[in-house]
């Protein structure tokens, strides 16, 4: 039986990334792999389906929207799952590790590690080093919780009301939040992924939305009497973020 899933949505313009990927999956553990793409897009369905279970169309309503549609498709089985970047990887045995760390902790929602940032030639420019500290940081301090190569439980996902459609960059912000309510996120200190960083991907490519919608969201999350004295620090935190993604972009053009 396959506990695992991860969602791949895709627009299918970027192939050579969108198969590492994909192969990045399969040696990652025993795991039912769906693909969102828009029905335009159907042209990649010869090459990768060899390498997925499931091609579905993308609703159109927003990447969150995307996932969503995904994670429902996987089949009933799938106890944990997860989302991966067409452009991102997973490491070998990354998912078979995470899936031992949740099943041996009943009381947590979700798993984590460190991740590796690559650019478009799969040069290596930094290791992300999170730890335990990046779970709580995430309410009051920029998000140092790796999306790729995390792992939740389908069922807290589903009790949280999966992803909020209604963002466009920060629902995984949102989503990690909501499951730190229903129960813990825990740390493991192993390399569990790969983001590639390159101004094509959303984040990267959409700096100031992106931390912008941030903010928002870290507000929403705060208890009601923190969120006025919050506008106190959340114009310079977004600044520090902002200046931390600029000297990222700097270091990888001066390679």
């Amino acid at each position: 039986m396959i506990g695992c899933g991860m969602v791949v949505p895709t627009l299918g313009d970027r192939p050579q990334f969108l198969e590492q990927s994909l192969r990045s999956i399969r040696s990652s553990g025993d795991v039912e792999i769906v693909v969102v793409r828009p029905s335009t897009a159907s042209a990649i369905d010869g090459v990768i389906a060899p390498l997925v279970d499931r091609i579905i169309d993308d609703p159109m309503r927003g990447l969150a929207a995307a996932i969503n549609c995904g994670i429902a498709a996987l089949g009933s089985s799938v106890e944990f799952a997860s989302w991966l970047g067409d452009d991102d990887r997973l490491t070998d045995g990354s998912l078979r590790r995470a899936r031992q760390v949740l099943s041996s902790r009943p009381r947590a929602s979700l798993v984590y590690g460190q991740c590796r940032y690559i650019d478009a030639d799969n040069r290596e420019l930094f290791v992300n080093s999170s730890g335990r500290y990046a779970s709580p940081l995430m309410l009051c301090g920029p998000q140092l919780v790796p999306q790729p190569g995390s792992l939740f439980r389908r069922s807290s996902f589903e009790k949280v009301g999966g992803l909020d459609e209604g963002l466009k960059w920060a629902f995984d912000l949102d989503l990690f939040l909501k499951l730190r309510r229903e129960g813990e996120l825990v740390f493991t200190r192993e390399v569990l992924s790969e983001f590639r960083w390159h101004e094509g991907s959303l984040s990267v490519g959409s700096r100031q939305g992106s931390v912008n919608e941030a903010s928002k969201v870290r507000r929403r999350h705060l208890p009601r009497v923190l969120r006025g004295p919050s506008g106190i620090w959340e114009p310079a935190l977004r600044q520090l973020i902002l200046f931390a993604g600029a000297r990222v972009s700097r270091r990888m053009e001066a390679r």
